[in-house]
């Protein structure tokens, strides 16, 4: 059994498959240019001839918001971390976040695409509880190139439950997540924050 906790938040992989080697904008824009149907699908990623990428060297995606959002909250008080204020996803280790048991609630994630092609992206999750996995989650987000416009990426995710009864309400649940594509190369890493289940 492994101690390390990072071993959770390895994405599962198919077996067989190989990504293939990463390539930048301005290269997948020349590739099978004669090609009709890839040209669409490079042009839905922004990929266009004389496409450059942009400026290749800062990373290829900043992970911008990580949000959540449950009718049970507050009209328009959806609880949003922008990941750069690391304070006060630290802040969340003292002051968990409050969902009420049973609530359903979504997990949405806003990224920019800075430059090249991103493919086979996943946000994972692992929900501990006193140490103990009480929920782990793996969603594909999709393969992506730089939006033409600059524009970010909103990722809405399934809705899920928060827990109910009196077990689920005793003690604070610590969710660790990541963002990481089919290279393995990670965008956002341990993005941790506290959450207590309440009434």
């Amino acid at each position: 059994m492994s101690t390390n906790p990072d071993d959770e938040l390895i994405p599962s992989t198919t077996p067989g498959y190989k990504p293939s080697a990463a390539k930048t904008a301005a290269e997948y824009a020349q590739l099978d240019a004669e090609d009709e149907s890839l040209a669409r699908w490079k042009a839905s990623l922004g990929i266009v001839p004389g496409a450059t990428g942009g400026d290749a060297s800062g990373p290829k995606v900043t992970v911008l918001t990580l949000e959540l959002d449950s009718p049970t909250l507050p009209q328009g008080k959806k609880i949003a971390f922008d990941l750069k204020d690391t304070a006060r996803l630290a802040e969340t280790k003292k002051n968990p976040i409050n969902i009420k048991e049973g609530a359903e609630y979504n997990v949405r994630i806003t990224f920019k695409v800075n430059h090249s092609i991103i493919s086979g992206v996943r946000y994972l999750q692992v929900v501990k509880r006193s140490g103990i996995t009480v929920d782990k989650m793996e969603q594909m987000l999709g393969s992506y190139g730089p939006s033409p416009t600059g524009e970010a990426y909103t990722k809405n995710f399934d809705t899920e439950e928060a827990p109910s009864g009196m077990l689920a309400r005793t003690g604070t649940y610590h969710a660790r997540s990541r963002v990481v594509d089919d290279d393995g190369e990670v965008y956002a890493g341990k993005i941790i924050c506290a959450i207590s289940i309440i009434i």
